[in-house]
């Protein structure tokens, strides 16, 4: 019975030992596998390159029309025909409403009428000269001229005659009084030109604003544009400055947003902008800024910027949202790696740096992304050589080999020997 229950104790601690054994065999090619401590890493290298990159500052804002009229009429009256619907395109000078001008008609033959009443009186020929004529050539004047002339000269014979004892003093009174009365005719036909001639100025007014009034019964665009609002409708009664339209201009946009201030050295007129809309996110559209404002908005750190953006095609609205990028300016020969060759792991970016067939792992800060190729703006000099494939075997001090892709890896490596772009997303996650 002992000696049975002695082999039964040993044969179990020599199982037991087996099975420490195998999981020491285990846990050393797992170690092997990872390349930390035992064979070498294979990779696939690249230099650090240089590259030209856009600078941009993001933008956000609204399209809007530069040019937006609402027109009204300026005389009142009963609508006879509106020209325009919701969307129409209009030029400069196009009909858009029509009033009944029956009575503005007449008002302008009343003041027609008391306009040549005057110009009859100054005799003046609307056919040839519209200046009134001299003082001395109305005929109103002119007759008290002669009178007063033919006045002074029979006082000046009766004073003679009298004078000689020919003619009594009371003739010769009556030659002077005579004189007197031919003298104040004359004045007083003078007044009577000069408020003739003042109420010339007076009446041609009229004349003139009742012709404008008869004008403005056609109302027409001032400007180029789009109706955006039909306000008015054939048979209304309207009074003055009553609006009956809306007017946008369509072509260009002006594209208003507001950028911060710690961009304002950067921000000029001439630049470039491209932005898109929701309407069209599959197409970029462009502009240039034309206005930037000289101060900043105390309450949300801002400044305005106005682009003004072409819109012949019609495509875009004003009101439209839009989001883009305002292009600064193009700095060339900026040190740039493949993304391959990044690692970014809790928000810190490196990349591992191949020396005398050993890697380094170097932090690095990232800028500009373009063509597959990231801007470093700090941590490498220019002359490095980068591992670029199985990242993630990678320490400083591991020792690698190169070769072609898909080459070189390890025995053991397992699932780690995929790229570096997808060792960098595992490590992201």
């Amino acid at each position: 019975m002992s000696n049975r229950f002695v082999f039964i104790v040993a044969a179990a601690l020599a199982a037991s030992a087996c099975e420490k054994a195998g999981q020491a065999a285990a846990g050393g090619g797992r170690g092997a596998g990872r390349g930390g401590r035992g064979a070498a890493v294979a990779t696939q290298t690249t230099s650090v390159q240089r590259m030209s990159v856009q600078r941009e500052v993001d933008l956000s804002g609204t399209l809007l029309s530069p040019e937006q009229a609402k027109i009204s009429s300026e005389v009142a009256g009963i609508i006879r025909e509106v020209r325009v619907q919701l969307g129409t395109e209009v030029r400069a000078g196009d009909v858009l409403v029509r009033l009944e001008p029956r009575e503005l008609q007449f008002a302008a033959d009343r003041a027609e009428s008391a306009l040549r009443q005057v110009e009859a009186q100054l005799g003046i020929d609307r056919a040839q000269d519209k200046q009134p004529p001299a003082d001395e050539q109305v005929a109103s004047v002119r007759q008290a001229i002669a009178n007063r002339d033919d006045a002074r000269q029979a006082y000046e014979r009766a004073q003679s005659l009298n004078g000689r004892g020919l003619l009594t003093r009371a003739d010769r009174d009556t030659a002077e009084t005579r004189l007197k009365v031919s003298e104040a005719n004359y004045q007083a036909a003078l007044d009577t030109v000069h408020s003739l001639k003042a109420s010339l100025q007076d009446r041609r007014a009229s004349y003139e604003l009742a012709m404008k009034k008869l004008a403005d019964a056609v109302i027409k665009a001032p400007v180029a544009g789009s109706i955006s609002e039909r306000l008015v409708q054939p048979g209304e009664f309207i009074r003055e400055n009553t609006p009956v339209a809306t007017i946008v201009q369509m072509s260009p946009l002006k594209l208003k947003t507001a950028i911060q201030e710690k961009h304002a050295s950067l921000i000029h007129p001439g630049q470039a902008v491209e932005f898109d809309v929701e309407a069209f996110l599959n197409r970029k559209f462009k502009g240039k800024i034309a206005y930037v404002s000289p101060a900043v908005d105390q309450a949300t750190r801002t400044f305005a910027v106005e682009a003004m953006v072409d819109n012949s095609d019609r495509l875009l609205k004003p009101g439209f949202f839009a989001k883009g990028v305002v292009l600064t300016s193009v700095d060339e020969q900026v040190l740039a790696v493949p993304e391959d060759a990044v690692s970014t792991l809790a928000g810190v970016s490196t990349v591992y740096v191949i020396e005398n067939g050993k890697a380094r792992q170097q932090q690095i800060a990232l800028g500009a992304r373009q063509n597959k190729l990231v801007e470093v703006t700090s941590g490498l000099k220019g002359d490095e050589v980068l591992a670029t494939a199985n990242l993630n075997q990678l320490a400083t001090g591991v020792t690698v080999t190169t070769g072609k892709p898909g080459e070189g890896t390890p025995a053991g490596g397992g699932a780690g020997g995929g790229s570096g772009r997808g060792s960098r997303r595992g490590e992201r996650q």
